[in-house]
């Protein structure tokens, strides 16, 4: 019915799978359920310059779901975060040659065209999927699916034209990580097991593979 990531020095996070719970009323103040246009973000990478532990976990997840729906065909993304968190992994884990799926972002506040698998959020509160017209989905944690919709035009440059030194300083770039993006792979097996395409043998070839050299690219 869950999913418990724990590993000393992070959070403690737990992941319940939606179709296995439900909701049971209790005594007391009824949380308000937020509405999609309120959904939290999180910062990809902390002060101190480690990739948040909870991108690692929320990326795992959606990448195993990534592959149970590509057929074992090359995926393209776009660019920004999206490629930045998913297509070393893409790269390592699906064959070589030109994409024949693509992924794009859809979901609140966007109007980008969809074209056969979208990258959407799902709600954090709700375990609701943000419904859409693609032909499958791949569900993402609402905060880092936030962070990937309206945080992938921050300039690590200067803009051309000479921007102003006041708005550069009242807007600073992004915090740069140490080290390349890794999904947790803890994780992405603990999902890709419960899922049933991985009955598919090109599908267990990559688990199995990762399962035996855990600290592989690209989860390590």
């Amino acid at each position: 019915m869950a999913t418990r990531v724990d590993d000393c020095g992070f959070w403690q996070v737990v992941w319940l799978e939606p179709d296995a719970v439900r909701p049971v009323a209790v005594d007391g103040p009824v949380q308000r359920v937020m509405d999609w246009a309120e959904l939290p973000s999180t910062l990809p990478v902390d002060p101190r310059g480690f990739w948040s532990p909870v991108w690692e976990a929320a990326v795992a997840v959606a990448l195993a779901h990534l592959l149970a729906v590509s057929g074992g065909r090359r995926v393209s993304v776009p660019e920004g975060p999206v490629a930045e968190a998913f297509r070393r992994a893409i790269d390592s884990l699906l064959p070589p040659g030109p994409p024949e799926r693509h992924l794009v972002l859809a979901g609140p506040g966007l109007s980008a065209a969809i074209t056969d698998i979208a990258l959407v959020p799902r709600h954090p509160q709700t375990g609701e999927v943000w419904p859409c017209d693609a032909g499958v989905v791949v569900p993402l944690a609402a905060d880092v699916w936030t962070y990937m919709a309206f945080n992938g035009d921050r300039r690590l440059l200067p803009a051309a034209y000479g921007m102003p030194a006041d708005v550069r300083r009242d807007d600073p770039p992004p915090l740069l990580p140490h080290t390349l993006f890794h999904p947790d792979g803890r994780v992405f097996l603990s999902t890709l097991e419960r899922l049933a395409a991985v009955q598919q043998p090109w599908l267990r070839l990559i688990y199995d593979r990762v399962k035996d050299h855990p600290y592989t690219d690209p989860f390590s």
